[in-house]
């Protein structure tokens, strides 16, 4: 089945995939209607953009987390336009079995390739676009420079023992921006909650690291 808000690419898709001689049980333009799709259909493969409708951010995303939890045997292929890195993250760290793909849109230039790639998604395999593989890596070469400078001021406030209100005070923000800058921090350098672990000193340690 496909997933896409817009409709030419949608039916597009669609047709192309007929041709090749892959049926399509579905085609539809929101995360509310995948998720009824594969439920009603059961589907072997869903093909899925990043954004859909109400708010154009990550819905087919977590669509695609939701199903591939609830049908463990369903194999997945992302389309996108953009490096949603942390999804890419769990999709080339994902061990369920069955197939998982991303690639981009705009590097999606030869049809016979993709077809290709979206049947070897279909059989269990995992197809990821090189250019998403290569931010990744970049990222992971070099995670302070996800940050941007007034983060980077944050974090080496931090760095000095500083509360929240004290960087607040000497960048002249309210505490709420400092909060925020520092949830960014945490979020960037991969610092998700952990029983055991301090976020906020793992993320200066990072910073004296590099």
């Amino acid at each position: 089945m496909v997933a896409e808000d817009t409709v030419l690419l949608r039916e597009g898709v669609v047709s192309l995939l007929d041709r090749f001689g892959h049926r399509v049980v579905a085609a539809v333009g929101d995360a509310p209607a995948l998720v009824s799709a594969v439920a009603r259909h059961e589907p072997d493969l869903a093909v899925v953009d990043v954004r859909m409708p109400p708010s154009f951010t990550d819905e087919g995303l977590r669509a695609a987390r939701r199903l591939q939890r609830a049908h463990p045997s369903l194999a997945v292929l992302i389309l996108s336009q953009y490096v949603e890195q942390t999804f890419a993250d769990e999709l080339l760290a994902d061990r369920r079995g069955a197939g998982t793909g991303y690639l981009l849109k705009d590097r999606v230039g030869d049809v016979e390739e993709f077809v290709a790639a979206l049947e070897r998604v279909a059989d269990g395999g995992t197809v990821v676009d090189p250019e998403v593989v290569r931010q990744l890596l970049a990222r992971r070469r070099a995670p302070l420079a996800r940050l941007t400078p007034r983060e980077r001021e944050v974090l080496a406030l931090m760095a000095e023992g500083r509360s929240n209100a004290a960087i607040a005070r000497a960048l002249v923000v309210t505490d709420a921006a400092v909060a925020k800058h520092i949830a960014n921090i945490l979020l960037k350098l991969d610092l998700p909650p952990a029983p055991d672990d301090h976020r906020r000193v793992r993320a200066v340690l990072a910073y004296l690291r590099g």
